[in-house]
């Protein structure tokens, strides 16, 4: 499915990488959810994807008809499923996702902090920004440089 660069996005970071199996049966899910999406008695023009084998990326194009509270909740209930499903955290905001000699890499606050104080990480270390909000935003500035995202107010680069 074609969406809008403008739609919008939830990024939910897995705290592991997924399997070719789990993620085959994951886009399975999010297939067969996007396409029965509602808001209000609206189909929502969306898309569900895997990028990495880590990132779960939901997407509404809200020029066609706009994600409320009620569909919102849908699709967190949709997430804590596939938690369950797959033994996956999806809602661990703490967890920092990176790039480490072209690695994806993740792991906890601490654990970063001691990658920085190493110097295994530095400011040019590739970060993900899950805080973007549209599919524009994951192109441009959703893998970007530490010293460039909110992670270098938190851990004081």
């Amino acid at each position: 499915m074609q969406i809008s660069e403008h739609s919008r996005i939830w990024i939910y970071q897995s705290n592991r990488i997924l399997n070719q199996e789990e993620e085959s049966a994951i886009l399975q899910i999010l297939n067969n959810f996007t396409s029965n999406w509602q808001a209000h008695g609206h189909d929502l023009a969306a898309l569900g994807e895997v990028i990495h084998h880590q990132f779960i990326v939901l997407s509404v194009d809200e020029q066609v008809a706009g994600a409320t509270g009620c569909s919102i909740d849908k699709s967190v209930a949709l997430m804590k499923d596939i938690e369950q499903k797959f033994n996956i955290d999806l809602f661990d905001r703490f967890r920092v996702a990176f790039k480490l000699n072209d690695e994806l890499k993740s792991c906890g606050r601490e654990d970063f902090e001691e990658l920085i104080k190493s110097g295994q990480v530095n400011e040019n270390t590739l970060v993900f920004n899950n805080l973007i909000q549209t599919r524009k935003e994951l192109k441009s500035s959703w893998e970007i440089p530490l010293k460039d995202s909110w992670h270098a107010r938190v851990f004081s680069i």
